[in-house]
């Protein structure tokens, strides 16, 4: 039964990333090094950052999503060059973010981890 769990969350991780990388424009598209958002610290225990490193324009959110269940845990607008998230609410797993811009597309993905 575990082994079905983590197969199927797998699934939907794989899932979730492709999702939101067929919706990226082609001059958005953040691959390796040139990735918009950098995540410290992963795995996090009481707060992660999410810190843009370029391209950062005033209206861009953040959403976070558990990595296995789907569930939005947390969502804010307009956020800052530098932005931390208190995690005291967050159990032990994978999450998802997405940064949208302005307009609601999504212009990056992607994943940390919550270790207690």
């Amino acid at each position: 039964m575990r082994r079905v769990f983590y197969i199927l969350s797998f699934i939907l991780l794989i899932a979730i990333q492709s999702q939101a990388q067929s919706s990226r424009s082609g001059s958005s598209i953040a691959e390796g090094n040139d990735r918009i958002v950098k995540t410290y610290p992963n795995p996090a225990t009481t707060y992660i950052t999410f810190d843009l490193q370029k391209n950062y324009k005033p209206g861009y959110s953040i959403q976070v999503y558990n990595g296995v269940l789907g569930k939005k845990m947390f969502e804010t607008n307009n956020i800052q060059e530098k932005t931390t998230i208190n995690l005291n609410d967050f159990n032990r797993g994978i999450y998802i973010y997405h940064l949208i811009d302005p307009n609601g597309k999504i212009v990056e993905s992607g994943k940390f981890q919550v270790s207690r």
